[in-house]
């Protein structure tokens, strides 16, 4: 039982479902499909192909756990003697629709669709899950014992997890709250001309799309497709700033401890902007403009150590900066035959989701960037990516990666550290490619991907 109208029941149901070959998805890959903003200059649109059937040399052909074998107890733990290196756990499959947003920690998965419903899964079984009102659900973030969640009405909603029991999620407030709302609509000056309407500054007048958390400031970031990115207080729910930052839809923003922040849009740019002291407190500023190209910035990620910026493209490119050099530009990875939806980090390692329904999984050595793996088995679109660190792995490092598609599935990977990559057919191999004509190392079975430059593209 959930404590509120907002919450539902659970299902009678099995959790979980092999995610079939055959299996098809409404719609053509259209924008409305994607839920991602595309630069009216991009030429690489979000459409993806229908007829390839990318489980043909998949890891989850190989896997133990395919067609026959049920995936793991609720009380199993993931641990490296269970699950080869670079392969599939399992899969979660509801029939809710497609998968927009995940979120992870410890040993807890959140998972948003386009049903309203966030769904909580434990150890690859479904937990419990909450209900929001409207609006389906594009980004999940955790702090401590709240969650946020984004969505495609414009609001952000906060949920905390009852002290008495774990499995029950209450709803805390809107952002902005009510309160405030009410408060800033007595004054004109509180609104501003978006997309041709009036609207109070401190509401998005369009979906958000991303949420970034500044644990240590104690900052919450809200990007959105009105072109804006706010700045919320999380102690009192306080909207304290709102940035109108790209001619376009914000579809990124990434906070690192330093007080920088990133923002990604579908007018081709990345922009950096700093938290600077005031005479009436802190605000962003424009820093500088890192990318300025035709195609749209669909996904930004940072590594744990905040030393590499990660930018995704619709063109299938993604461009990375190091920090700890001025964001000097450190190359560009070509891996993905159409659009990067999303992007993850770790300290040595990235992964990234794209239209082409692959994750390809990159290591980095200083600024050299190699293609680790490649993962397969998904029928739709990557559309979100979570990584969580495999506590139960004891000889070597491993990671649990999520991964969220508009095949209406959620796939579980075991990911190690340092695994060299294997073909997984013959007639099939997954080659990430280097851009332009730039020598580097190469490893056993492996292709690297280091600094170039490209005509279409200006970094700064």
């Amino acid at each position: 039982m959930f404590a509120e109208a907002d919450s539902f029941p659970r299902s009678k149901f099995g959790n979980i479902m092999h995610s079939y070959p055959n299996m098809s998805i409404p719609g053509s890959g259209s924008e409305d499909d994607l839920y991602v903003r595309y630069s009216r200059a991009s030429t690489s649109g979000p459409a993806y192909e229908a007829h390839r059937t990318s489980l043909e040399g998949s890891p989850i052909t190989m896997s133990p756990w395919n067609q026959t074998t049920s995936f793991m107890k609720p009380s199993t733990a993931i641990s490296d003697n269970d699950v080869p290196a670079n392969s599939l756990i399992g899969s979660l499959t509801r029939e809710e629709g497609h998968i927009y947003s995940l979120a992870a920690t410890k040993d807890l998965l959140y998972t948003g669709s386009d049903s309203k419903n966030i769904r909580v899964w434990k150890n690859l079984k479904e937990f419990t899950g909450f209900k929001s009102n409207s609006g389906l659900v594009k980004a999940i973030v955790i702090s401590g014992e709240k969650i946020f969640t984004g969505h495609q009405d414009g609001k952000i909603r906060v949920w905390k997890i009852s002290p008495k029991d774990p499995s029950i999620y209450k709803r805390a407030g809107t952002l902005p709250t009510l309160k405030d709302v009410l408060k800033s609509s007595i004054k004109p000056s509180n609104y501003v001309e978006v997309k041709h309407k009036r609207a109070l500054w401190i509401k998005h007048a369009d979906a958000v799309t991303c949420l970034s958390l500044n644990v240590e400031q104690g900052l919450l970031y809200s990007a959105s497709w009105d072109r804006t990115f706010k700045v919320w207080r999380i102690s009192d729910s306080k909207c304290l700033e709102s940035i109108r930052a790209h001619d376009d839809a914000v579809n990124s923003v990434v906070s690192i401890m330093s007080g920088m922040v990133f923002t990604g849009s579908a007018d081709g740019t990345v922009k950096v902007w700093k938290r600077e002291q005031q005479r009436k407190g802190a605000k962003h500023v424009l820093s500088q403009t890192l990318l300025q190209q035709d195609s749209a910035v669909t996904a930004l990620a940072i590594n744990t150590q905040g030393s590499v910026l990660y930018c995704g493209s619709s063109d299938g490119l993604v461009n990375f900066w190091e920090v700890e050099k001025q964001l000097s530009h450190g190359g560009v990875l070509k891996g993905h035959k159409q659009a990067v939806l999303c992007l993850e980090a770790t300290e040595n390692l990235m992964f990234s989701g794209s239209a082409d329904k692959n994750i390809c999984v990159w290591r980095k050595d200083g600024n050299i960037h190699t293609c680790h793996s490649v993962l397969t088995g998904h029928v739709g679109p990557v559309k979100c990516l979570a990584v969580e660190k495999n506590q139960e792995s004891r000889s070597e490092q491993r990671w649990i990666v999520y991964s969220g598609s508009l095949d209406n599935s959620v796939k579980a990977w075991s990911v190690a550290e340092f695994a060299q990559i294997r073909a997984t057919n013959k007639n099939q191999q997954h080659a990430c490619f280097e851009f332009d004509s730039v020598s580097a190392p190469f490893a056993s079975d492996e292709t690297a991907c280091s600094t170039s430059s490209s005509s279409q593209s200006r970094w700064h």
